[in-house]
């Protein structure tokens, strides 16, 4: 498999897979983590002397969104133009379509060193349906083709499945330092071995805490899904169930296994505003009018002893509502116990957990931070990966 150093990129048309799947609030990115990632092959691009055109999705265009009947305004990619130009310092041209004739002209007069952004990639119906003759159309307009988008890698899109089989290819630098340090999670972790496992969708982490139960020396449960865990087995009330086979494999976890920890007291409330009580308690004393909304002090006590002893941890999902300040302790204080742990691996899986951890400063404190989401699952569960195999790993 190749990588950026075997090329000569100088004056060649290099297409950019990138994932700029960002929140989009009146017309401006809310939150640029993601354009950030990719920042490393754009520069090395453009020093290379590079024609560099970007291509990205930008949510579901083909569904429709609230108040309108076609979501293609909404989910155009102008404002992450706007916001590249910005972090790049430099002048990008932006084309409101990615694939024709007068695009392929556009590309050519190109200089070395520029870049242009593609309009999103899911306005076109054969993106999604991992159309040829979409890939076809692509791969007229560049000479190389590199892979910065690890979050889609699972799906088999055009972009991500086919394209880069048909020009040359190689991985991005940050899609390359996923694959490593996801590895290093999945296939050979120095032990003690903590898993922390929060956030909701629990039905697509159930396929991680499978691997996990028999890979890892600890697990530790938080936010809704340590919630539905609960409940299933009995032990507290009035949360949420999931899909019956869900249930099933809930079921057959062995929360009695010394591996399993789940919180042993929550901060409970009527409400996700809290706003009219909040009270410590232990899960089992729920009443059904009440959420669990955060883990409790001792939760965090015990949490943070085994954080303290451990040489890899890998983390995926927050442990309580941190949308609400009132509910962000939790996950806050163990992300501070495990910055104290200067010797051991720290993988964080992205997602929710990282606008809470950036507002108080905590994710200097990881090896490396995943903006996988469930491309980060289906890996490290080792399922199919379309995007990786097109490039060459070897899974």
């Amino acid at each position: 498999m190749y990588s950026l150093k075997d090329f000569n990129f100088t004056n060649k048309r290099v297409l950019v897979r990138c994932d700029f799947n960002v929140p989009i609030k009146y017309g401006q990115v809310g939150d640029d983590f993601r354009i950030k990632r990719s920042l490393p092959t754009v520069f090395y691009l453009k020093r290379a002397g590079a024609k560099i055109i970007l291509m990205s999705h930008l949510g579901r265009p083909q569904e429709p969104t609230r108040g309108s009947l076609f979501s293609s305004q909404p989910l155009s990619l102008k404002p992450v133009k706007k916001r590249l130009e910005e972090l790049v310092k430099d002048k990008l041209q932006f084309y409101s379509k990615s694939t024709g004739p007068l695009l392929e002209r556009k590309v050519n007069k190109m200089k070395g060193g520029q870049i242009i952004l593609l309009e999103n990639l899911r306005f076109n119906k054969g993106e999604e349906a991992n159309d040829l003759h979409l890939a076809m159309q692509l791969a007229k307009l560049g000479d190389f083709y590199i892979n910065e988008a690890f979050s889609v890698c699972h799906r088999e899109h055009a972009s991500v499945a086919l394209l880069p089989k048909l020009l040359p290819h190689c991985p991005g630098l940050e899609l390359a330092d996923e694959v490593e340090f996801l590895s290093k999670i999945r296939d050979n972790p120095q032990r003690p071995f903590t898993v922390i496992i929060g956030g909701a969708k629990l039905d697509s982490k159930m396929k991680v805490i499978d691997k996990f139960v028999a890979l890892a020396d600890h697990i530790l449960f938080g936010g809704d899904v340590a919630d539905v865990i609960l409940a299933v087995k009995g032990i507290c009330l009035g949360c949420s169930w999931p899909a019956r086979e869900v249930i099933e494999k809930i079921q057959y976890l062995k929360i009695t296994s010394s591996k399993i920890h789940l919180p042993i007291d929550a901060i409970i409330s009527p409400d996700r505003t809290g706003k009219s009580y909040t009270r410590e308690g232990a899960p089992g004393t729920l009443r059904y009018d009440e959420e669990i909304l955060d883990i409790g002090p001792e939760t965090i006590k015990k949490f943070g002893e085994i954080i303290k002893g451990s040489a890899t941890i890998f983390w995926s999902g927050p442990l309580g509502l941190v949308e609400n300040e009132r509910f962000e302790r939790g996950t806050v204080e163990v992300a501070r116990i495990l910055a104290q742990n200067k010797r051991a691996l720290k993988v964080l899986g992205g997602g929710d957990t990282v606008p809470v951890l950036n507002k108080h400063g905590l994710m200097n404190s990881f090896s490396f931070i995943s903006v996988g989401g469930g491309a980060m699952l289906s890996f490290l569960a080792r399922e199919k990966m379309p995007g990786l195999a097109a490039l060459g790993f070897a899974l």
